[in-house]
């Protein structure tokens, strides 16, 4: 994928929030290094990502789920309260699922580890701006160790959308995909989010995977 947003438009603004400046520094680095995407401040807690989110208004907050005092699940809350235009990208080294599912729960628009490449990195901020949701694929193959199935409250069509949500796709591309409109597809979701207890399409995925429903 090219460094660059689509069609030239305005730089995608970015916040960094970790409690260890050379984390920060590194992150700074490789984005600041990709066209359309600037790097507007850093926070080196939850309580200061938030106040920075509320100061600068940027359109990806990348937060570590795990900082002293408020920790990225409580931070992505708040953020997101204050700041609605703002998608959180958990950036983490730890692959426990509880707390990753926390935090999408919160509203994360998805996870990334550290460990990621510049490029990964890079394309999981110009994922999440686009509106979709940003799922590692190596981290969600540890996060959803296979359960027992539970019998599945979704219809066949629900669980075809949301495998198409979980590949990154949009609501048009779903449509085009499925040969249905885009309202039907919205209507697909809206039914999923209400059998499964969630109210937004990353949550839906990871919950629908949590319990095999995709598989």
């Amino acid at each position: 994928m090219a460094d660059s947003t689509p069609g030239g438009s305005s730089p995608i603004r970015v916040l960094l929030a970790d409690d260890h400046p050379v984390v920060r520094e590194g992150l700074s680095a490789m984005l600041e290094s990709a066209e359309g995407i600037t790097v507007v401040g850093q926070a080196g807690s939850g309580e200061e990502a938030v106040v920075q989110a509320v100061a600068l208004r940027p359109d990806i907050t990348l937060l570590d789920l795990r900082m002293g005092g408020m920790d990225g699940v409580e931070a992505t809350g708040q953020i997101l309260r204050q700041v609605p235009s703002c998608k959180v990208v958990i950036v983490t080294t730890y692959e426990d699922d509880s707390d990753i599912l926390r935090a999408v729960e919160a509203g994360a628009a998805g996870y990334l580890l550290k460990g990621s490449s510049r490029q990964e990195l890079i394309d999981a901020v110009q994922t999440a701006a686009r509106g979709e949701t940003v799922l590692t694929p190596s981290l969600a193959g540890k996060l959803f160790r296979p359960r027992a199935p539970e019998p599945s409250p979704l219809s066949g069509r629900e669980r075809e959308v949301l495998r198409l949500v979980g590949r990154g796709l949009t609501n048009a591309e779903i449509g085009a995909e499925l040969f249905v409109s885009e309202a039907t597809v919205k209507t697909h979701l809206l039914r999923s989010y209400r059998k499964l207890g969630v109210s937004d399409r990353t949550a839906a995925v990871m919950k629908a995977m949590e319990h095999g429903l995709l598989s």
